[in-house]
């Protein structure tokens, strides 16, 4: 469906489409500009806002110096001849043509590729003409052979003549006009004195134009002139045909016209990306029918636009009321060309914006008074309403300016009423202006109209061109006669005759932007202080995350060497261990390995204890219960609850009701070698928190040492858990020769979790 071309007249849309043309780089760009009109096509409109998205970020576009040749191809095909110069710009303007669609393959993965399919291919035609033709149009000597070889002959004879005819010049010196060979219809003739021409045997070619001068071929050079005038018009013969081929050609290819259609299309899409770099225009989303959601939008035709919220969805219609001059036009406009020019596959003037694609845009705006039609203002309007009111529908966005003007005020005021409420049940969207103050109190009341006005400064008796959503607009009239100096009385007098009425309306208008200018403060400084604090909350969370990741640097690199450290000692532990069951060398390499394995014990990281609610309470802790007076042996870990040993009495008991006792480090028995230090073996080890095959190494070390030192048994804590590492070091202890037996430790001492190991002598 066409879009009505009044409401594109009355929204200044063809100051957008003279805009787009002054941006066009050649004449068939620019016809397609001031031809540009919106589509209700979804996918054409989506495609054509990819195709300036390509063209502003991916590919420059320069079509600089491509003409339009359609009139020289439609005369070709007529069979007309063109002239050299014609050709010349004919293959100027192809070759351009292709070159566009080389930059375009290479730059371009997205829609302007698809585009660029339209770009014929005319090499053949452009090196046929290139080479036959020079930069003035002129055929090349090169351009055939018969041509080559008849200019070769005419310049030879031209030199010929004009030798012979000097050598007259003496002998005709008395008769001559003037000392010179000269040519006049393509000859070669003398100037003759014509008081004397008599006296010159030859024939006469022309005169001067006072007669003075008669131009004469001598019969000595006739003959010559007469072969070169046949060979010159060979060779025009022969050029003629050379163009005619050439023109043929260009008749010949049929790809001409979707080239320039392509060059047209892609001249425009450069168009629509240079006015959005130079209005500094963004791309729309898509929104649902009757969404429309403009932020920072503005007038892209008024010089410093002041920049607004539009939104309409639950709101349907909006009413701005308020003075003249302050932008309620405008911004009715404002929506109205974003929704054109986005219809039309441009950027459209707004920080973002969200708009539906709409099937027509119904205006009303501006004064169409005709004397010739005898239409009064008010006529006008309703022959316009009457039109919008026909068509209105959800997929359509309704423009009203000034609605109710141009009669009774109350009558009008009823009229538009009632013109609004059909609006609303078309469940139409759009902007509404009015000055008629019972339209205000309506949208209080109405759903899906909503109050809105035009900032205006009293002090400075000026519009601020802001849009106040949700606040009726006030006619000022009175503030702005009393800023003016008109006598108290008379504002007094018109006060009173408002009525009451009208009186409450105006104060309530003005409590309501008071209260709207302390809310907007209390906004700003709410704002400031947000602000402020993601400032301060994000400078927090950066150094909180440069001592993360500090501190992880150096856990790692701890861990790292404590690891390196741990290795090298149990490799040397390894190393010992074979050295060992060389004869004589077992006490001093026991010692080592004793030595060793502490080392490696206090380099190597601690293994997490698994504990409950991160207290040190385990089995085998010494805690003392004050309930019973008594102290004991943890036995059992059952979440809040504990089993402890007091005496030969086991009892259950709260982890709140316990305390841990400090653990006392039991002395044990330690072998001893004659002739070396005390041992400083342990008989308990350790394997909690240990993977299978380490805790497997450590036990089978301990066993070595313990049975080197004549120790025998030792004390292996594993914890109880589910069972398996426990299971998996009695499967080794099976296969040591060094152990005799083993067993569970008594249930005081750690039971399941401790195995005894009892080792040969």
């Amino acid at each position: 469906m066409a879009f009505d071309a009044r409401a594109l007249s009355a929204l200044d849309f063809p100051r957008v489409r003279d805009a787009l043309a002054e941006r066009c780089a050649t004449t068939l760009g620019t016809e397609r500009a001031l031809a540009l009109v919106p589509s209700d096509d979804a996918g054409r409109i989506a495609r054509e806002l990819d195709e300036v998205e390509d063209a502003l970020f991916g590919v420059s576009l320069s079509l600089g110096g491509i003409q339009d040749i359609r009139a020289l191809h439609a005369r070709a095909q007529e069979g007309r001849v063109l002239s050299g110069q014609e050709l010349l710009n004919a293959a100027y303007s192809l070759d351009g043509a292709m070159t566009v669609k080389r930059a375009i393959g290479a730059n371009s993965r997205g829609p302007l590729r698809e585009v660029a399919l339209g770009l014929g291919d005319h090499a053949e035609l452009v090196r046929r003409v290139l080479g036959a033709l020079d930069r003035e149009g002129g055929v090349r000597d090169e351009a055939s052979h018969h041509l080559r070889d008849l200019r070769k002959r005419i310049e030879p004879l031209r030199g010929r003549i004009r030798e012979r005819l000097a050598s007259t010049l003496e002998k005709w010196a008395d008769v001559l006009q003037e000392h010179i060979v000269t040519i006049r219809r393509d000859r070669y003739v003398l100037p003759v004195q014509a008081s004397r021409v008599g006296q010159v045997q030859g024939i006469i070619v022309d005169a001067s134009a006072t007669g003075q001068t008669y131009f004469v071929e001598p019969a000595a050079v006739t003959p010559l002139n007469n072969e070169l005038a046949r060979l010159i018009l060979d060779e025009e013969a022969e050029v003629r045909r050379i163009l005619t081929e050439l023109s043929g050609l260009l008749a010949q290819d049929a790809d001409v016209p979707m080239t320039l259609a392509t060059v047209g299309e892609l001249d425009l899409i450069a168009s629509k990306a240079r006015l959005s770099r130079d209005w500094r225009l963004n791309r729309p989303e898509p929104s649902p029918a009757g969404v429309y959601d403009l932020r920072e939008a503005r007038h892209p035709l008024i010089e410093n636009p002041v920049a607004n919220d539009i939104q309409l969805g639950d709101t349907k219609l909006l009413l701005i009321t308020g003075p003249n001059m302050g932008g309620k036009t405008a911004t009715l406009k404002t929506l109205g060309l974003a929704v054109l020019m986005s219809q039309c596959g441009l950027y459209v003037p707004a920080a973002a914006a969200k708009l539906p694609v709409v099937r027509d845009v119904l205006v009303d705006i501006g004064d169409e008074q005709s004397i010739e039609a005898s239409l009064s203002t008010f006529a006008s309007h309703l022959k316009h309403l009457r039109y919008v009111l026909r068509h209105a529908s959800p997929d359509t966005l309704v423009l009203v300016d000034e609605l109710g003007s141009g009669t009774d005020p109350n009558e009008g005021a009823a009229l538009s009423q009632a013109i609004i409420e059909t609006l609303l049940a078309q469940d139409a969207r759009g902007i509404v202006t009015s000055h008629l103050s019972p339209l205000k109190l309506f949208a209080l009341e109405t759903p899906g109209l909503k109050n809105a006005s035009m900032g205006f400064d009293v002090e400075t008796l000026s519009p601020t061109y802001a849009l106040l959503v949700g606040q009726p607009g006030r006619s000022y009239a009175l503030a702005i006669a009393q800023r003016m100096g008109l006598p108290g009385g008379v504002l007094e007098r018109a006060e009173g005759l408002l009525g009451e009425d009208a009186g409450i309306m105006e104060r309530m208008l003005e409590g309501l932007e008071r209260e709207r200018a302390d809310l907007a403060g209390q906004l700003e400084t709410a704002t400031t202080a947000r602000r402020d604090a993601e400032a301060e909350l994000g400078r927090v969370r950066q150094e909180r995350e440069t001592l993360e990741t500090r501190r992880n640097e150096m856990l790692a690199e701890a861990a790292q060497k404590a690891e390196s450290l741990y290795a090298d000692a149990i490799e040397r532990v390894r190393t010992l261990r074979a050295r060992a069951q060389e004869d004589g060398a077992r006490p001093r390499v026991m010692q080592e390995l004793r030595e060793l394995r502490t080392a490696a014990q206090k380099a190597r990281p601690a293994p997490p204890v698994r504990e409950e609610r991160g207290d040190p309470i385990r089995v085998g802790s010494r805690v003392d219960v004050p309930a019973y007076n008594a102290s004991g042996q943890v036995l059992e870990l059952r979440g809040d609850d504990l089993v402890v040993q007091l005496g030969v009495m086991k009892v259950g008991v709260k982890r709140r009701d316990v305390r841990m006792q400090p653990e006392v480090k039991v002395p044990v028995a330690r072998g001893s070698f004659v002739g070396r230090a005390p041992s400083t073996f342990q008989a308990e080890l350790q394997l909690r928190g240990l993977g299978v095959e380490e805790a497997v190494e450590e036990l089978r070390t301990a066993i070595l040492e313990a049975s080197a030192l004549k120790e025998k048994q030792l004390r292996v804590v594993h914890g109880k858990g589910q069972g398996v590492l426990r299971r998996l070091l009695r499967d080794y202890l099976k296969t040591d020769r060094k152990v005799e037996s083993f067993h569970d430790a008594e249930p005081n001492q750690g039971g399941h979790g401790v195995t005894i190991v009892n080792l040969r002598a």
